[in-house]
């Protein structure tokens, strides 16, 4: 078999040196349809690719790498609420400085979070109080089995915490292609969260809680230029309140904030780190020595050192928790996407 030859470490931000066997940059929306639809009918295998924040290669990828560079953001109001319509290849954080720039708050605590705005839904990206579901319209598709365009209202995403439908029932038929926003006009900070709290609810700006949750991301969170990551590797667990009771009896300071009258989401990366493996490496990667919740790759790591290192924690938290983390990356081999376990 001859070599893969199109390299993919600039396109994730694990910097992991994996290949692809052809690679597609999708430039237009009309592009990007074309070229799924038609990978799709021809039964090729493929991999659509935003940012690559949320991918850890561990082999070379034997099909075609679709790379999203669409771009594109309309603005239109009513009295009520700003609407945006964003292409799905358009840069995120990007996104969160225009709005701001125009003064339209509401995304200030999703700031700095890595990858496209195609990706967000996904997993209904959430940061510091807020998560996307609470700020989406609706999300438009290609649903490759038809290849015909698609529009969810939000209600039909199946939005739940790092969880949507496009993880479940349309995993493998749907290309996001656009993404709705809906920012309301009569705009209320969210405060609850770490350095945030000590702002006043009604003095506090939009900029403000924009620039502490960027000083709060780049103190805790390694840049992926120079280490590479793809930021928060593990889920936040959530257990029973009776679960947890009986976690803080045997832990005490453990933390957890009420998802609602009968659960508690813990901290991933306070069991983590409480469970002493800050440092703990695996041949190239490594569990970042500041945030436990990060696994980095300290220059030379392959994927199956990073996969390897996550099963290493996952099984020191069942041993001393009783928690089972799941990991948020998507773990990618030579023929598409699988679980953890099987690498």
């Amino acid at each position: 078999m001859s070599a893969v030859p199109y390299s993919l470490k600039s396109y994730n931000t694990f910097q992991i040196d994996h290949s692809c066997a052809e690679l597609i940059h999708a430039k237009s929306k009309a592009e990007l349809i074309f070229t799924c639809a038609e990978l799709y009918r021809s039964e090729q295998d493929f991999l659509v690719l935003g940012g690559g924040s949320n991918i850890v290669l561990t082999d070379d990828y034997l099909g075609t790498v679709v790379h999203v560079e669409t771009k594109g953001i309309e603005f239109s109001e009513d009295d009520e609420y700003h609407y945006l319509s964003v292409a799905a290849g358009e840069n995120w954080h990007e996104l969160v400085e225009t709005t701001l720039s125009m003064s339209i708050p509401g995304l200030e605590n999703l700031a700095l979070i890595p990858g496209t705005v195609g990706a967000a839904p996904i997993q209904n990206i959430g940061a510091y109080g807020v998560e996307l579901m609470q700020v989406c319209d609706w999300v438009e598709y290609l649903d490759l089995r038809t290849g015909e365009l698609k529009r969810l209202a939000t209600n039909e995403c199946h939005f739940r915490y790092r969880d949507s439908i496009f993880k479940g029932d349309l995993l493998t038929c749907a290309v996001i292609t656009g993404v709705g926003l809906k920012l309301s006009k009569h705009w209320q900070p969210v405060i609850s969260y770490g350095a945030l709290k000590a702002f006043e609810r009604g003095s506090v700006t939009a900029q403000q809680i924009f620039t502490c949750i960027c000083n709060m991301r780049n103190t805790k969170l390694p840049n992926p230029d120079v280490l590479g990551n793809a930021g928060s590797f593990f889920k936040n667990p959530v257990v029973s309140r009776a679960v947890f009771d009986s976690l803080v009896k045997n832990h005490p300071g453990i933390v957890g904030f009420p998802v609602d009258a009968d659960s508690v989401k813990l901290a991933a990366g306070w069991l983590i780190d409480r469970a002493g493996l800050k440092g703990l490496k695996v041949g190239g990667a490594a569990v970042h020595e500041q945030q436990a919740l990060v696994l980095v790759n300290m220059g030379h790591a392959t994927g199956t050192d990073v996969t390897r290192l996550a099963k290493k924690v996952i099984s020191a938290i069942v041993e001393r928790y009783g928690i089972k983390l799941v990991a948020e990356p998507r773990i990618i081999g030579a023929n598409g996407e699988k679980e953890l376990a099987d690498d």
